[in-house]
Formats: structure tokens, sequence, C-alpha cells
């Protein structure tokens, strides 16, 4: 494996590279970084060159000041940038959480990068926030404590950044903790620490009400034509709120979907089961 930081679209984005073959890019979410894909990255490099890069925002990449700089286009134009720099024009794209909605925009700005989408226990972002039930309400009120302006939500994690960052992997379908990797959870650990990370993270979720609602309303219209997979937890809050399945159905031309066993971080808890559903979708 090798590690670089590359600046692209005015930020720095820190990756791993991994393997050799067609470009493959995966996308961690929230409150991760680049290393939930350890052992995934490590076995799909027996095929392919595998980027992992963190978030503008997350962990060791770049984090702006201001809150339109963290909307899923910018986050998208920054790995499509890095891509380019690593020598892969097109490639296949992974994203799970915060990474999916990153994906699902790369799809629809930049088409002619995304060989194959896959998308990861998330159901469109303007469909979340415009039909908001009690349910999703309460198992997703992050959403909308996380965006409440600055310092609040960065002020009242300090007080316990790990106690309150653990309570997320804790739901969203009930992960056991001990079902992490724990040098996976030490990498988490590490960036939860640093109050910019904290703030890198605020800043995502205030664009994704700020921002990349309008963004996303502007193209209800508009299909990811390209083959994609959207993979789901089948004890996830979302597969519970949701249809998941139908809630992509118009938006993909090509689409086919799998629920995996686990919650929201099933690529976290279930390694394998979600590498399978991976290798029997990509070439």
């Amino acid at each position: 494996m090798q590690s670089g930081t590359q600046q692209v679209n005015g930020v720095d984005i820190t990756y791993d590279l991994r393997g050799s073959g067609p470009g493959l890019l995966l996308l961690h979410g929230f409150p991760q970084t680049r290393a939930m894909w350890g052992p995934i990255a490590d076995a799909l490099a027996a095929r392919f060159t595998v980027v992992t890069p963190d978030l503008r925002g997350y962990g060791a990449s770049g984090k702006p000041q201001e809150v339109a700089d963290y909307s899923f286009r910018q986050m998208a134009l920054d790995q499509v940038d890095l891509m380019a720099h690593l020598g892969f024009a097109r490639f296949h794209l992974v994203g799970h959480d915060r990474g999916g909605r990153t994906a699902h925009r790369m799809a629809l700005d930049n088409a002619a990068a995304v060989q194959s989408l896959t998308m990861m226990d998330i159901v469109p972002t303007h469909l979340l926030l415009s039909d908001l039930n009690r349910h999703v309400a309460k198992a997703y009120y992050h959403w909308f404590f996380l965006a409440q302006p600055s310092p609040l939500p960065e002020t009242m994690i300090s007080a316990d950044p790990e106690a309150y960052f653990m309570s997320c992997l804790q739901g969203w379908g009930a992960a056991d903790p001990d079902g992490f990797d724990a040098g996976q959870m030490a990498a988490y650990r590490a960036a939860w620490a640093d109050p910019e990370v904290v703030r890198g993270m605020c800043n995502d979720y205030r664009a994704a009400l700020e921002v990349d609602f309008d963004l996303d309303a502007a193209d209800l219209d508009r299909q990811v034509h390209c083959p994609t997979l959207v993979l789901y937890g089948a004890d996830g809050a979302m597969a519970k709120a949701y249809d998941v399945p139908a809630t992509w159905q118009a938006r993909c031309s090509d689409l086919r979907a799998e629920a995996v066993p686990g919650g929201h971080f099933f690529p976290d808890t279930h390694p394998e089961e979600t590498l399978a559903a991976l290798n029997r979708f990509l070439p």
C-alpha cells in the first residue's frame, strides 16, 4: 500500500493506493475515515487499483472554512481530480453513507468518469429531507444536530467526542462495537480527537441542508445511466423506514440492489459479505 496527499480542486486529499488494474475508488462515510475499507480494499486490490481517500473535512484531508465548500458537488470534484492525477480518467466508484452521496453527485455531474456506481445504505438526499417522518427523524437526528450553526454542535461534542461518535456507530442498526476491527476503530478515534475533523464533519451536514438540497431539487429528473448497485443493511434504519431499492428506481436506469447482513455500518461489521456483493457486481 502506498499513501500520499495531493492538492486537487483547491484542497489537500490524503489517500491510500493498493493493487494494480482498472481504477476503483472507495469513499467512506460519517463518522469514519478511509481506514474503513481496510480488508475490503486489500481483497479488491487483487484485480483493481484501489484508491481510498479521506473526504475533505475528514481524517487527514484538508478542512476548508466555508460551509459551501462541503457540498457533495465539491467533494465529488475532489475525487474526480484525484483519480485523474493518478491516471484514471474513468473508474469504478463505491461509496458508503456520505461517500455514497458524494458518489451519486459524481455520477450525475461527471458521468464520463464513472464506469460503475455502488451506493451503500442511503436513500436520495432530497427524498430523506423532503419526506421526513418521525421514525427517520429520530434515527437520523444527527443530520439536524450537526447542521446547527457553529459552534453549537462542535462545543457540545467536545465534552466527550468518543462517547458521541460511538453512539453513532452503535445506532442505525444497533451495531455491536465489538464487531468493528480494532485497527480501524483506532483510526476513527484518532480522527474524532481532532477538533478540526469535528468542525469538518459538522460543515458536511450543514452543506447538505444549505447547499445540496437545492442542487438535488434541480436534478430530480436526471438519471444515472451507468451500471448501478445499491447495497443496504438488512437491519439498518433505512431498510426499516424505506423500500431502499424503490427509492433509487427512477433515478438509475440500470439498477440492481441487494441487502447485506447488519445495520448501517455493514462494511465494517460484515466485510466478507460486503466484499462478496461487490465481487458479484464489479466486472
